[in-house]
């Protein structure tokens, strides 16, 4: 299995240094890959609970998130082949022509072949407000997005028409230098068929192993039948807020908390449950860019001892 690390984006950092820091250590280190989220905004007064659900409050961490694209940028510049990803971009807060060409730049300009486009519906009213965006209308965005990016990213000429933009016999510039999965967020029945039809592999945020597995075989199978290659899709699960312990936590623990050893169980099980890449977050849980680096490591040597580190 692969492991990659989530990138330093908080108000914490020293993003003029932190943020290529990591990305040279994460490279020498052997991990595989680097990513970045996206929050435009922290309402106050949040007017709906944290993912929509009634009640629960913001996460403090969201406060303060630097651009993602920006941030890869950085890391993209100081690094050779260490892939980039976003986790996740909000798909409907975009423009799709603007973030075809901003992610066929970034592609371009780190040499190819290194940047993976992970995307989102959202789910945050006031983000969608602030954006000028139709948040009644995020799934049919969402799924024009999709089709935008395969058309926009394409060979030219281009000619594309949705429900927003038309396209119509003209060269769009710049092209990647090599393929951009598109690999999709979410775990409702929409998102899955989004999967299935349209995307490039799965990124689940907080779904236990099981469910996962469960899940996942699911969407490999509908992909078969819809005529997709099965073995060309990805799963990538998100561990978005790492906590490492010095020693082991009890068996109520949540899951990505605890012992470095524990934490390897947790890794395991969604090895087990088909996950080709496990996205390591740590940003939310440190004090500083180093103390990350160094939890980094340690969980490199736990997932080495495991068996489950690739290199």
């Amino acid at each position: 299995m692969d492991f990659g690390l989530a990138l330093p984006q908080g108000a914490h950092n020293d993003l003029r240094r932190d943020v290529t820091t990591v990305a040279r250590q994460a490279e020498q280190a052997g991990f595989d890959s680097l990513w970045a989220y996206e929050r435009v905004l922290f309402p106050v007064n949040p007017k709906q609970g944290l993912y929509g659900v009634e009640g629960l409050p913001w996460f403090p961490y969201y406060q303060d998130c630097a651009d993602p694209l920006t941030v890869l940028t950085l890391s993209g510049a100081v690094t050779e082949t260490i892939r980039l990803g976003t986790c996740v971009l909000i798909a409907p807060l975009h423009n799709k022509l603007l973030l075809a060409r901003a992610v066929a730049t970034l592609d371009q300009a780190t040499g190819g072949g290194r940047v993976t486009l992970g995307l989102g519906g959202g789910w945050s009213t006031e983000e969608f407000a602030a954006a000028g965006a139709d948040y009644g209308r995020r799934g049919k965005t969402f799924d024009e997005m999709l089709d935008a990016l395969r058309a926009l990213l394409g060979p030219n000429p281009v000619s594309y028409r949705d429900s927003q933009i038309v396209v119509d016999n003209a060269l769009v510039n710049p092209k990647p230098a090599g393929d951009v999965p598109l690999v999709i967020g979410g775990g409702s029945p929409r998102a899955m068929r989004r999967i299935v039809e349209k995307g490039d592999g799965w990124m689940p945020v907080g779904v236990p192993p099981k469910v996962v597995a469960d899940i996942w075989r699911e969407i490999l199978e509908r992909a078969e039948i819809a005529g997709r290659d099965p073995g060309a899709l990805r799963l990538v699960p998100l561990a978005g807020a790492v906590v490492v312990t010095d020693k082991p936590l009890g068996a109520d623990r949540e899951l990505f908390q605890g012992s470095p050893e524990q934490i390897m169980e947790d890794c395991a099980a969604y090895a087990g449950a088909g996950a080709h890449e496990l996205i390591i977050g740590l940003d939310a849980t440190v004090a500083n860019a180093g103390e990350m680096m160094d939890k980094a490591m340690v969980l490199r040597e736990a997932a080495m001892a495991a068996g489950l580190w690739k290199s």
